[in-house]
């Protein structure tokens, strides 16, 4: 069989563009087809891309575009309710060149990606929601809901947690799972922390956690995580105003100790995000079929929790452009990617799960927590788990060796 020549990229946030990029250095052809009918700008808060995305993105040289875009993050202290320190920890491990992790608004690298990949002469066409596929018996036609089409060797899903791909793959793959917690953001001005630039505080708050960092700028930061056990419906907490969730995060946070409630009433209504209820895909069974694969949250989506959702996609867009450049048979070639990347995507997902638990803890759960915590910080500081997350290097001259059987 012919090794895949052309590919079809459903979706035009971060992984689709990193996945036209890593596509057309292993030389396939590759067009961007995304749902909305502009771009990303505006949408969404801020989070953190570890150290270990950065190799990834520097695997294919685009790596400056998004350290450009965001500010050194590469530590974390945790706080309790009452402002006592819990202990502290690294966000990731230093890549050869004292790189660390960054955090960045959304948008800001979302745009820096998109710049990047259209600069290298890759197409991104908007307005392109994906209504079907069907086989043309050398490859695959996508329909898409205005009535055009497109045919490639390959379709990749790289369409987000709410993935149309994953559906045309597997109408029975399960629905992303809720996490229990609302999340929502923003930036405050004029409001000074005891902080040094870089550094995230993150706090275990008597009924919500909240965690901030002090920009190079000047701006704090912050993100809220809400404890709801009931599912909303959706669009129902989206549709909650700003100045609403001001109040509410305001009393939520009032008998804490530190500047959560200050730095929620200081933020301009304007720069507060949308809130939005925090989903998982913590398994998914099927991740192909012969012509048809998944990557990113489409395949696996972990929670803000892990740190790693933005990381772990741009992992799976190289990864997988490797396999269709060393494997002609794109079936084996989807096989393959997925062996190397499920155990390492799911096990970092189980780890999130576990600390969204503590996020939601009771009064009882909290002393626990408090006592022990301290000690699994140090106990966990350079182990294992932390090496295996972070310490996580793609060799772009390494050949991919397919599956044994």
């Amino acid at each position: 069989m012919p090794r895949t020549h052309t590919a079809l990229v459903i979706g035009g946030g971060i992984a689709g563009p990193v996945t036209a990029m890593a596509l057309r250095r292993a030389e396939i052809e590759v067009t961007v087809y995304e749902a909305h009918p502009t771009g990303a700008e505006g949408i969404g808060v801020f989070f953190t891309l570890a150290s270990n995305g950065i190799d990834a993105l520097r695997t294919i040289g685009a790596d400056g575009c998004a350290t450009a875009a965001g500010f050194p993050t590469p530590r974390i202290t945790l706080r309790s309710t009452t402002g006592k320190t819990l202990g502290a920890t690294r966000i990731g491990l230093p890549l050869a060149d004292g790189t660390t992790s960054q955090t960045l608004k959304r948008a800001d690298l979302y745009r820096a990606i998109r710049d990047e990949a259209t600069s290298r002469g890759i197409a991104v066409e908007h307005g392109k929601r994906l209504a079907s596929v069907e086989h043309t018996g050398h490859g695959m036609r996508a329909v898409f809901e205005d009535g055009s089409d497109a045919v490639g060797d390959v379709v990749i899903g790289a369409d987000g947690i709410r993935s149309v791909v994953r559906g045309l793959i597997d109408p029975s793959a399960p629905t992303p799972s809720y996490a229990g917690l609302i999340n929502l953001g923003g930036y405050a001005r004029g409001y000074e922390v005891e902080d040094e630039p870089g550094n995230f505080t993150m706090m275990f708050g008597k009924r919500a956690f909240f965690g901030y960092a002090l920009a190079p700028s000047g701006d704090v930061w912050w993100f809220a995580n809400v404890p709801r056990r009931d599912e909303p419906s959706r669009g129902e907490v989206e549709a909650i105003t700003a100045e609403e969730w001001q109040r509410r995060l305001a009393e939520l946070f009032a008998e804490d100790a530190g500047p959560a409630a200050q730095l929620v009433r200081t933020t301009d209504p304007t720069e507060i995000s949308k809130a939005s209820p925090i989903h998982s895909i913590p398994r998914l069974p099927v991740w192909h079929t012969d012509r048809m694969v998944v990557i990113g949250d489409a395949a696996h989506a972990p929670t803000p929790t892990s740190g790693q959702g933005a990381s772990l996609a741009i992992e799976d867009a190289v990864v997988l452009a490797k396999c269709l450049r060393d494997l002609p048979d794109p079936q084996q070639a989807f096989a393959r990617y997925e062996a190397l990347r499920r155990p390492r995507v799911e096990r970092i997902i189980r780890q999130a799960e576990r600390i969204n638990a503590n996020k939601a803890a009771g009064p009882t759960a909290r002393v626990f927590r408090d006592a022990f915590l301290p000690f699994i910080l140090r106990a966990t500081a350079n182990s294992k788990q932390v090496t295996q997350t972070f310490d996580y290097h793609i060799d772009w001259q390494a050949p991919i060796e397919p599956v044994q059987s």
